[in-house]
């Protein structure tokens, strides 16, 4: 005989006025979790009471109900409805909706209510807002409704916009919520599931690993192109951006590479128009310039174009604004964020009236041209006045028109040099006057005089300083550099190799702004040199100095010309300046090293910066997979190949003798005990 299934009786509901209802101490909520009571109540007041309160009848001591109800479950509902109450915005009597429990333990009840709610799956909550903004909601009101940010609701919107594959993925728990996070970084759904399809065969899949992958050939919102053409203009040409709302992605990605390219170029041709205009023999136009492409080049040197009265008045104006600002806030500790920021504009604007664009001799220009390029910035570059070296004025013309002034010269300073040596045997007379006097005697009277000089000039120091320093300064800013009787060479040598981004490097940058600073308070001539050296202190002797020795530094190792001893002392310069090619900004990427060298070398980069594990993961791959994910791994750590490295080198005292075979001291005496030494070579005396 079938047993008969027991039903099951559920316990009543009911309205009951709000002032009826106390709090229960079986409740086994304690700690404040969730949406807050205010936000619930607001809630409520926008959309009701979706949810009613679990009571229980208040028994007297004697057993019997006394009309009153506790809540064991939805404490966090009646304080919202209390709140309301207190805020006038519901009537103490107002009705609630309540199911009524009877036998049991009230603690149960809590307990269980709070258990057994399932929490809402992520994915259901990206749908559901997809579902409300598909029905007309705005962005703005969808986070009024849930008090969330707008930027949240984004952030939801775009997770339920992946492709669906990809949700049905994540929905079955085979990708994780920071994988699908990564995954929005493009909208292009086909891509999305290509990139899942290499994932799937791909040991790491971290979600910076999912980037890449999704912005592979994409040009960054802060590469100088981009910045060049701007993003607005790219966006309104038809172009993408790849936008990550859930890292910072420093601007996004531009997904139109050609588009960029085809407005960069535009954009060039038209500034080089303008450029044009201004009359220069010839123009070139390029994104980027190798580094050194201005060697075997004169610049012209042009004159800063003066101020009119209205620039001189406004740039009065903001220097008082300015001087106004700091001594107001000269004892703060941090300026106001406003105040900050209206020095910074009032910096631009000084630094506009005193970047004044340069002037150029109209003759000199139409034999010179200009480069039009992009900077590091993403400004537009024009390095304007440098002259080729076949459009120079031939050297015999120029002479050609000063003869008669040369020969003048020469009787002047043949007559000075007679004066300044009385006892010198007398010429024979001819009838039409004295005659010069001949080859061989001035070039022993100035033999006398060289060797005097250089006994002079060794006893004092400061004049040598500032004599080497008028005669390298004329080899590094003057195209003749031969008005120093010093025989001084400086040699700068350009560079064969050019690595990637070597023009836009920190340091290309630096000593390109540098040698632009020395030029300007440089005179424009070079027989003014000596005299403007003269004038300066020490101080700025010796930077200008360091600055012109520091062009003839050549470290560059090339196979066919093997110099141990240079790159020795190169190691040794390296320490003395306290050289750091991380700090200066070099990284290991894939086109500066990590692709073009053997995955031996990429595992023990790694291995060296971040450990032997975070090799492993990555030891697996193919040798471009492996040097893009080690570029991400290295991007921040410092390390450098051995090549950049800053050697230790040995004291003074411990020097080698020999360096790979190179004698380092010659077999020649010592010259400290040599009876003649005025009689050392000239040669030996320069090395």
């Amino acid at each position: 005989m079938a047993t008969a299934v027991q039903k099951i009786t559920l316990s009543s509901s009911r309205d009951i006025p709000f002032n009826r209802l106390v709090l229960s101490q079986s409740n086994v909520r304690r700690v404040k979790a969730g949406v807050s009571i205010e936000e619930l109540a607001e809630d409520i007041a926008r959309r009701g009471l979706l949810q009613g309160l679990n009571v229980r009848a208040v028994i007297d001591v004697d057993g019997v109900e006394t009309g009153m109800y506790e809540i064991p479950a939805g404490g966090r509902r009646y304080r919202a409805l209390e709140l309301l109450v207190k805020r006038k915005r519901l009537a103490r009597t107002a009705p609630v909706p309540c199911i009524v429990r009877e036998g049991g333990i009230a603690e149960e009840d809590s307990l269980a209510e709070n258990v057994q709610r399932a929490p809402l799956h992520p994915l259901d909550q990206f749908r559901a807002f997809l579902a409300l903004r598909e029905k007309g909601q705005s962005e703005e009101e969808i986070a009024a409704a849930f008090f969330v940010s707008v930027a949240v609701v984004k952030q939801r919107l775009k997770l339920a916009s992946v492709s669906p594959k990809l949700l049905d993925v994540y929905a079955e728990d085979g990708l994780t919520l920071d994988q699908l996070m990564a995954f929005t970084v493009s909208g292009d759904h086909e891509r999305q599931e290509q990139v899942l399809e290499r994932l799937a065969q791909a040991y790491d899949k971290q979600p910076y690993v999912i980037r890449r992958m999704l912005t592979e050939g994409a040009v960054r919102a802060s590469d100088k192109r981009a910045r060049f053409i701007g993003i607005e203009a790219y966006e309104t040409a038809g172009g993408t951006v790849l936008r990550d709302l859930f890292q910072g992605d420093d601007g996004g990605w531009l997904q139109d590479v050609t588009l960029v390219d085809r407005m960069v170029a535009e954009t060039l041709a038209l500034e080089a128009d303008g450029i044009r205009g201004e009359g220069w023999k010839w123009t070139e136009v390029a994104p980027d310039f190798a580094y050194g492409h201005t060697y075997g080049l004169r610049q012209l040197r042009g004159e800063p174009t003066p101020r009119t009265a209205e620039e001189e008045g406004a740039r009065a104006t903001a220097e008082a604004a300015y001087d106004r600002l700091s001594e107001e806030h000269a004892d703060a500790d941090e300026l106001p964020e406003e105040v900050d920021a209206r020095l910074g504009e009032l910096e631009a604007v000084l630094e506009a009236f005193d970047t004044r664009p340069l002037a150029f001799d109209p003759a000199e220009v139409g034999r010179a041209g200009a480069l039009v390029s992009i900077a590091q910035d993403g400004k537009l570059r024009v390095e304007r006045g440098y002259v080729r070296p076949e459009d120079e004025v031939p050297v015999e013309d120029e002479h050609a028109t000063s003869a008669e002034t040369d020969d003048a010269n020469h009787v002047a300073s043949t007559s000075l040099q007679e004066a300044a040596t009385p006892d010198a045997p007398a010429e024979p007379e001819e009838e039409d006057g004295l005659a010069p006097i001949s080859d061989r005697l001035l070039t022993e009277l100035t033999t006398h005089r060289t060797l005097g000089l250089r006994h002079a000039l060794g006893e004092q120091p400061d004049v040598a300083f500032l004599a080497a320093v008028h005669a390298l300064t004329l080899k590094a800013f003057y195209a003749y550099g031969s008005d120093s009787c010093l025989e001084l060479d400086l040699k700068s040598v350009s560079f064969n190799a050019q690595a990637p981004g070597l023009n836009d490097s920190v340091s290309a940058e630096a000593i390109r702004v540098r040698h632009e600073s020395w030029a300007k308070v440089l005179p424009k001539e070079p027989i003014a040199l000596w005299d403007t050296l003269s004038g300066w202190d020490h101080d700025s002797r010796a930077a200008l100095f360091a600055h012109v020795v520091s062009l003839s530094v050549n470290a560059v190792h090339e196979a066919w010309n093997r110099r141990p001893r240079a790159f020795a002392h190169a190691d040794r310069l390296a320490q003395a300046v306290g050289l750091d090619m991380a700090a200066v900004g070099w990284r290991p990427t894939v086109d500066t090293f990590l692709g073009r060298v053997t995955k031996a070398r990429i595992l023990q980069a790694v291995t060296e910066a971040k450990g032997e594990r975070a090799a492993e993961r990555i030891a697996h791959l193919k040798k471009g997979d492996m040097a893009r994910e080690a570029e991400a791994l290295l991007s921040d750590s410092g390390w450098l190949p051995e090549a950049l490295w800053t050697q230790p080198c040995d004291t003074a005292g411990e020097e080698t003798a020999e360096i790979d075979g190179e004698t380092a001291m010659g077999d020649s005496e010592d010259l400290a005990d040599s009876e003649e030494p005025e009689a050392i070579s000239p040669s030996i005396a320069a090395e």
